[in-house]
């Protein structure tokens, strides 16, 4: 049977696909089972995947909220936008669970003209910038001409003393970030230039899908229990990471969520963050 992807390309339905990211999502196999037996029910010949991905979603959702909120993850992500602020300040947390000291939108001055930098972070004395592309659009490629312009802005400003963490300050380091793919061009330009680049699926092994699932950085947005304009609310008020509504219930109160609703997102919450928590 034939399926139409996000991009108009029209390919043959794989299942196993389909399956694997169901249960990357935790449900158990019964589980993912049925809900497959379901949407092959209700397929048919030219099926778009968005539709088979909302009724995947839709059927998870009432097994398993925290399941949902997983297999919603590449979606969530792209709610961090539409101009990407939000997703710049879920890179800097991101880095700073690594141990990283960050700072978020800075102009900093190079040796000819001034830059806007996404995020800056500094380790054991090491000071990096970073340059977060985001994609409101998951079929956007981030191609060649990306690293070799950001690399243009790192050259101007690493040998140019700053004033970040101090008075003293020199970027020795370069990262792009994005929430989507790197072209192979833009890959191999990165590599032999010495940026360190991380999209969905780059690295393989430590790329962004697995660091968020690794060390449980769920962005607020993947939360099934909360409508689009609460989780924006809560956006703005500088809660970024599923986790950061464990101690912190006022956020939840002060977007107006009944005692109710605020026991099932801290719930969904648990769920999902279970192993950080102490």
């Amino acid at each position: 049977m034939k399926v139409v992807k996000h991009s108009g390309t029209i390919v043959e339905f794989d299942p196993k696909k389909l399956k694997k990211s169901l249960l990357k999502s935790g449900a158990n196999s019964v589980v993912v089972d049925n809900i497959l037996k379901v949407i092959k029910h209700e397929m048919y010949d030219g099926i778009p995947t968005k539709q088979i991905y909302i009724m995947a979603f839709g059927l998870l959702k009432k097994a398993s909220n925290s399941n949902a909120a997983r297999y919603n993850l590449r979606a969530a992500i792209q709610m961090l936008g539409p101009a990407g602020f939000f997703f710049e300040k879920y890179v800097a947390r991101l880095f700073a669970s690594e141990e990283y000291t960050t700072r978020t939108n800075l102009v900093l001055q190079g040796k000819c003209i001034s830059h806007e930098i996404d995020v800056v972070v500094k380790k054991e004395g090491e000071i990096a910038m970073i340059e977060c592309k985001f994609h409101a659009g998951r079929d956007v490629v981030s191609d060649v001409k990306v690293p070799m312009y950001i690399l243009s802005r790192f050259n101007d400003l690493k040998d140019t003393k700053q004033s970040i963490f101090t008075n003293k300050d020199f970027i020795s380091k370069c990262w792009i970030v994005t929430n989507n793919r790197f072209s192979s061009d833009a890959i191999a330009f990165g590599i032999c230039s010495g940026i360190n680049m991380l999209s969905w699926d780059y690295p393989k092994n430590e790329n962004l899908r697995t660091k968020i699932d690794t060390d449980k950085l769920y962005p607020v947005t993947c939360l099934t229990t909360l409508s689009l304009a609460e989780k924006d609310k809560l956006l703005v008020l500088d809660v970024v990471l599923a986790s950061e509504l464990i101690n912190n219930l006022q956020s939840l109160e002060q977007i107006g969520l009944s005692p109710n609703r605020i026991k099932n997102v801290l719930k969904e919450v648990n769920d999902l963050c279970k192993n950080i928590l102490s």
